[in-house]
C-alpha cells in the first residue's frame, strides 16, 4: 500500500464518513472479522440483527398494521426461517405505502429512484445506516483483492445519481480519492478511444463498472491494437447486470488482471460479492437471501429460485422480504478461501444490452432506460430496438398516463436514437417474464 493510500484510507475517508455520520469504518472492521466466523455463529449474529430490525420495523406504520393483521411477534423470531410468515415485498407495494414505510423518527432519508431489471419504476429512501453498511461491504471486498480506498480508481458508470453530481466539491472529493467516473452511456469509436487513453493515463488499481460496458472498451482497445495489460490493474470489479463468461474473458485477456463479480442493486443492497478463490459470499452480516420457488417455498441446493432479501441496516425504510426478480441457486461447497459466509453458486437473468444510434453511435441501453423509469406515469415498460429506423416501447400505463405521456417518451427516445426513428408504443397490462424469471428491459437486436 502507498503511503498516499495508506494517507486516504487511514484518515481523510474516515473523516469524511464521520462527517457525513456513517459508521462505515466500524462496521467494515468488524465484518472483517466476522467474515473468518464458522457459518453458525455468523447466523446467530443475522438473527439477532433480524429481530432488531424486526423490532423497529414494528414501529413504522405499514409494519405495524401487517405484524397486527398477522399477529407477528418479531420478539419471537428464532431465525430467518421465521420470515415464512411474512408476505413477500415487491415495487407495487413500495409505491402504494412508501410515505408509511418511513420510520416514524428517520432523519436525514437519501431519496433513491431505480427501474429495477423489472423496468418498474420505484422510488424508495434510504437511512444513514444503510449508507455506511453498504460502503462496508464493497470496502471490504476490494480488499479481497488487495485495493483499498485512494488507490487509483476508472468507474465506468451510467447513473445519473453519480453523473449527474459532479460539483466541485464532489470533483474534489474524487481527485482525493484519485476516482475518474467514466460515462457508460456514450460508446463511439471516438469516445472509447478517449476512454482507453484515460485509463492508460490514470494507471489504475482497480477498474469498477458495467460488465457490458467494460468488456465493450476492452473489445476497442484490442482491435485498435493498444495493450491495456501493462497497467498493473489488479482487478476488475463488475456489477449491476450479469456477468456472461465472454464478457469476464474479454476483460481479463485485455487488461490482464481478473474479474471479480459483485451482485447487488441500490434498492437491495449490495448482496454478494467474488473472492480471489472464485466464492461468491454473501454478505450475511447485512442481509438475509431467501431462494424461493413459484410458491414462495425455499428451494433445496442446485435448484434456482427467486432471489429475496431482507436488508438489517434498513430500520430507517425497511426492506424485508424484498423481492429482486433476479434467480439464483445456492452453493454448498465450501470456500478455498475460508470465509465462513453463504455462497451462492449461479445468478440468473441480469442483462442490459447495448444500444445504436442511426448515427452508428454504440450506447448503454441505460440510455434508453433513464428517458421512462423517472415518468410517474409509467408503471412498467420494455423496450425492443428492432432496427436503426424502428424502436417498439411495450409500457404498462400508470395513473396519470396519457398522450402527453407518450410524447414525453417518443422525444427522449428520438433524442438519443434519432430524430428519424420510428418509436411505436403498445399499452400492455404486463411485460411477461422471460424463462429465467427476470424481466429484460432492453433488447437491441441491432447491437446482437
Amino acid at each position: 500500500m502507498s503511503i498516499y493510500t495508506r494517507l486516504v484510507a487511514g484518515l481523510v475517508f474516515p473523516l469524511q464518513e464521520r462527517a457525513k455520520q456513517h459508521d462505515t469504518v466500524a462496521v467494515r472492521r468488524q465484518m472483517e472479522t466476522t467474515q473468518w466466523w464458522p457459518r453458525e455463529r455468523i447466523l446467530e449474529l443475522q438473527t439477532t440483527r433480524l429481530r432488531a430490525l424486526l423490532c423497529a420495523a414494528a414501529e413504522v406504520p405499514y409494519w405495524r398494521d401487517l405484524f397486527a393483521r398477522l399477529c407477528f411477534d418479531p420478539q419471537a423470531v428464532r431465525g430467518p426461517e421465521d420470515l415464512a410468515a411474512l408476505p413477500l415485498l415487491d415495487k407495487p407495494t413500495i409505491r402504494q405505502h412508501v410515505d408509511a414505510m418511513k420510520h416514524p423518527l428517520a432523519a436525514g432519508l437519501a431519496r433513491f429512484n431505480t427501474g429495477g431489471s423489472s423496468g418498474e419504476p420505484l422510488v424508495f429512501f434510504i437511512g444513514k445506516e444503510r449508507v455506511g453498511h453498504d460502503v462496508a461491504a464493497k470496502w471490504r471486498a476490494t480488499r479481497w483483492w488487495g485495493v483499498d480506498i485512494g488507490d487509483p480508481e476508472v468507474v465506468v458508470w451510467g447513473s445519473p445519481i453519480e453523473l449527474g453530481s459532479q460539483d466541485r466539491i464532489r470533483a474534489l472529493r474524487d481527485r482525493l480519492m484519485r476516482t475518474q467516473l467514466i460515462p457508460a452511456f456514450d460508446m463511439s469509436a471516438a469516445r472509447l478511444d478517449e476512454f482507453v487513453g484515460r485509463i492508460r493515463r490514470a494507471r489504475p488499481r482497480m477498474l469498477f463498472g458495467y460488465p457490458s460496458a467494460l468488456s465493450h472498451i476492452a473489445l476497442h482497445a484490442e482491435r485498435r491494437g493498444q495493450r491495456m495489460d501493462d497497467l498493473g490493474i489488479r482487478v476488475a470489479f463488475v456489477t449491476s447486470e450479469r456477468l456472461y463468461d465472454e464478457q469476464r474473458t474479454a476483460i481479463q485477456r485485455v487488461f490482464g488482471c481478473p474479474v471479480a463479480n459483485g451482485y447487488g442493486g441500490r434498492d437491495a443492497g449490495f448482496i454478494a460479492h467474488e473472492c480471489p478463490q472464485g466464492g461468491m459470499h454473501v454478505t450475511a452480516e447485512d442481509i438475509v437471501v431467501e431462494l424461493l420457488d413459484r410458491d414462495g417455498r425455499p428451494v433445496p441446493p442446485g435448484q434456482p429460485g427467486e432471489i429475496v432479501t431482507t436488508h438489517l441496516a434498513t430500520r430507517d425504510f425497511p426492506f424485508i422480504r424484498y423481492r429482486t426478480g433476479d434467480v439464483g441457486v445456492w452453493d454448498t461447497a465450501t470456500c478455498r478461501c475460508g470465509r465462513g459466509l453463504p455462497m451462492l453458486k449461479e445468478i440468473q437473468g441480469r442483462a442490459t444490452d447495448f444500444v445504436v444510434a442511426q448515427d452508428g453511435t454504440v450506447m448503454h441501453g441505460l440510455a434508453l432506460i433513464y428517458v421512462l423509469r423517472d415518468l410517474p406515469a409509467v408503471a412498467g415498460f420494455r423496450i425492443v430496438q428492432e432496427s436503426l429506423s424502428l424502436t417498439r416501447v411495450q409500457v404498462v400505463p400508470g395513473e396519470g398516463f396519457s398522450p402527453d405521456t407518450e410524447a414525453a417518451i417518443r422525444r427522449g427516445l428520438q433524442a438519443r436514437l434519432g430524430a428519424g426513428v420510428v418509436i411505436e408504443l403498445e399499452r400492455v397490462a404486463q411485460i411477461p417474464a422471460e424463462r429465467s424469471g427476470k424481466h429484460r428491459y432492453v433488447i437491441s437486436k441491432v447491437a446482437a
